[in-house]
């Protein structure tokens, strides 16, 4: 920092505030030390500025599962609404979900030296108590049933599948199949929750639902089955990957879509237009979630407050979401 301050031409003290980021400093003096600091290779030391201000700039996420698509494009979110506000992400994958595992998550972090953590927790777990999280650190949650003890964000699974089932509904068909999710996940039951009370509300009798694992094979599977189904003319699948297998499976046994099939999925992933035929689906705003779990845990590390099982500020903020209606839904009879 002294050569830094010698070739420029200021003081030290003017390095260290331009170096922070610091208010105070004009821009040509600004220039001409980043110029500087170019010439001479010079890096702020991260460790030396976290000890001294005592925050590391860094969020903890812990995973259960970086298998699905509705993960991943959430911890891109994260990620990426966390470098807007100048923070770096350290992940920590959690391979089997047990409370030993997740304290040992977040030993492992607190020696990363992060300054709060994010849980994407898919699995349906803090509201069954399998497992809790440590009192007294930062923490939101996203993609669980906890919002009574944590404070949570998630898409609004209910509402999702509550317009996928009316539009099929409103197109003439009699009743909707499900190809529902894994059951120990949240969002799976949430989506087959509402898929059942749809349907009982509009006075028809829910099917008995099929279900897959979230991966295109086990759609493909499903599909074979649901396809042999003479009164099956509508179905609403979890996501968008079990509704790809599922349009293989209905097209190897003759069953068009939409002409004798309707087919919903929920996600709108990026490849869902490009499905043949294109998709209709339920979009979830994936950036917002990441954007709402940053800004909260931001939150709390400002106010000070709690993220574990005691504590104020908890609840459940939903996300909404959006029905994008393509080509692969029509109305019955057409």
């Amino acid at each position: 920092m002294a050569d830094v301050a010698q070739l420029a031409g200021v003081s030290s003290q003017t390095v260290s505030r331009v170096s922070n980021g610091f208010a105070g400093v004009t821009e040509d003096t600004r220039r001409q030390v980043l110029a500087a600091m170019r010439e001479l290779g010079y890096r702020p030391n991260s460790a030396a500025r976290a000890l001294r201000r005592g925050e590391f700039r860094t969020l903890g996420v812990i995973t259960f599962s970086l298998s699905t698509m509705g993960n991943i494009r959430t911890l891109e979110a994260i990620a990426t609404s966390a470098a807007g506000h100048g923070y770096a992400v350290t992940l920590l994958p959690v391979a089997v979900p047990t409370q030993d595992e997740v304290n040992g998550a977040f030993s492992r972090l607190g020696e990363l030296a992060v300054d709060a953590v994010i849980v994407i927790m898919e699995i349906h777990l803090l509201d069954a108590a399998t497992v809790s999280l440590p009192p007294g650190v930062q923490v939101v949650v996203a993609d669980s049933d906890a919002g009574d003890r944590y404070t949570v964000v998630d898409t609004d699974q209910a509402g999702g599948a509550r317009d996928a089932v009316r539009h099929l509904l409103d197109l003439g068909h009699e009743t909707v199949w499900h190809l529902a999710g894994p059951k120990d996940s949240f969002a799976a039951q949430r989506r087959a929750n509402a898929w059942r009370t749809t349907l009982t509300e509009a006075g028809r009798t829910p099917p008995p639902p099929v279900r897959g694992d979230w991966s295109a094979e086990s759609g493909y599977r499903a599909g074979l089955l649901l396809a042999d189904e003479p009164g099956c003319t509508a179905v609403f699948a979890a996501n968008d990957q079990m509704a790809l297998g599922l349009l293989r499976a209905l097209h190897e046994r003759g069953r068009r879509v939409p002409d004798d099939v309707s087919v919903v999925g929920f996600d709108d992933i990026p490849e869902s237009a490009s499905f043949l035929p294109p998709l209709t689906t339920v979009h979830q705003d994936f950036a917002e979630v990441g954007r709402l779990c940053v800004e909260g845990v931001l939150s709390k590390m400002r106010d000070g407050s709690g993220g574990g099982s005691t504590g104020g500020g908890h609840g459940t903020t939903l996300v909404p979401t959006r029905l994008v209606v393509r080509q692969s839904t029509a109305r019955r009879g057409r």
